[in-house]
């Protein structure tokens, strides 16, 4: 037996106004999808490198197919992505798009926000089962370019604040890391902060702990190429077991709220801490209520957990936080793992910094 769905009353301007949201979001959906494109094969840099082309021209730098690009240079200037010049025919980037789209050494770079995505999305179907059975996908189970991308993403932030804020808002733990002292950056991913850390104090010696060992191989590289190798060791290790140093500094970077035990990692933190040393937790910046959360950052941010985060801390068995848990959430795990003091330290609009100390 069929049923019908019940007529109701619609507000046109309403039912309009929504579909065009929707629509809206298809076309980012797929946009997304090509600007991951733009980024891998090399277009938007071509584009700025030139100064202007037209889609042939475009298509012989980058070594593309013409007809793939004129579509996709379409698509980029009905974004917003790239200016067109109808009188000449030719695409180009206005210096903010040049710098969002190309610099990475920029603290306004995006780019490695393409690769999470799609990274990402190539998850849906395992998620989608998980939906059903509550079971959860680990991070080392994603697509390699959702760790070339969170890299690429995190990394500029870290730049423009790690050692020019978040550090000296820390109590006495930029005078000792000058004097030298140790840093444990645990959940360290491609080791970009911890490698930041090392070039802005040199009489320091900083280890990086990840339990991914293809991240590991990763960043002793990059750490050999930065010329810091001496002075730091990456080890694949777990946060909850990683070795005793004694730090003055255990830095949790954008990590704590996935992690199948962020109990027992800021327990462990607590073990291997020295006297007087700050524990450092950067989360995604996210609200105290439910509603908070209803931004452009906390739709990213709780896109990204449902089919990230959340999935592998449930991977875990664990409490599955989520990269939108709430200030109260993590200073609970925090104080009941032995610490004494927890307060937020400083802020970005993407990014919450905390403080422990025992």
């Amino acid at each position: 037996m069929s049923t019908s769905v019940q007529p109701t009353d619609i507000n046109e301007d309403k039912m309009n106004a929504f579909l065009g949201k929707v629509v809206g979001d298809f076309g980012a959906s797929l946009s997304s999808s090509l600007a991951y494109l733009g980024q891998k094969l090399g277009l938007y840099k071509a584009i700025a490198d030139a100064g202007s082309v037209t889609p042939a021209e475009l298509a012989q730098q980058t070594n593309t197919n013409e007809r793939y690009v004129k579509e996709w240079l379409i698509n980029q200037a009905a974004g917003g992505y790239v200016d067109y010049d109808a009188a000449t025919g030719k695409y180009s980037l206005a210096p903010e798009q040049t710098v969002a789209l190309t610099d990475e050494n920029s603290p306004f770079f995006v780019g490695g926000g393409f690769y999470v995505i799609k990274a990402m999305t190539q998850a849906v179907e395992r998620i989608e089962s998980h939906f059903r059975d509550g079971g959860g996908m680990l991070w080392g189970e994603h697509h390699p370019d959702l760790f070339v991308g969170t890299e690429r993403f995190f990394r500029p932030g870290y730049v423009a604040h790690l050692i020019n804020t978040w550090i000296p808002s820390l109590t006495g733990v930029e005078e000792k890391l000058k004097a030298g002292g140790k840093v444990a950056d645990v959940g360290c991913g491609h080791g970009a902060s911890t490698i930041i850390m090392a070039q802005a104090y040199p009489n320091s010696e900083f280890w990086g702990f990840d339990n991914h060992a293809a991240s590991i191989e990763h960043s002793r590289a990059k750490a050999a190429n930065a010329g810091v190798e001496d002075r730091v060791h990456f080890e694949t290790a777990t946060a909850q077991e990683f070795p005793d140093n004694q730090y003055d500094l255990v830095a949790f970077f954008d990590c704590l709220h996935d992690m199948g035990d962020p109990a027992g990692a800021c327990k462990r933190a607590a073990e291997v801490l020295a006297p007087g040393g700050s524990v450092l937790i950067v989360e995604p910046m996210a609200g105290n209520t439910v509603e908070e959360n209803f931004n452009i950052i906390g739709r990213t941010f709780s896109g990204a957990s449902t089919l990230c985060c959340t999935s592998n801390s449930l991977a875990l068995d664990g409490p599955a936080l989520g990269a939108v848990a709430t200030e109260e959430s993590i200073r609970k795990i925090v104080l009941g793992a032995g610490f004494k003091e927890f307060r937020r330290a400083t802020e970005t609009p993407f990014n919450r910094v905390f403080e422990a100390r025992k």
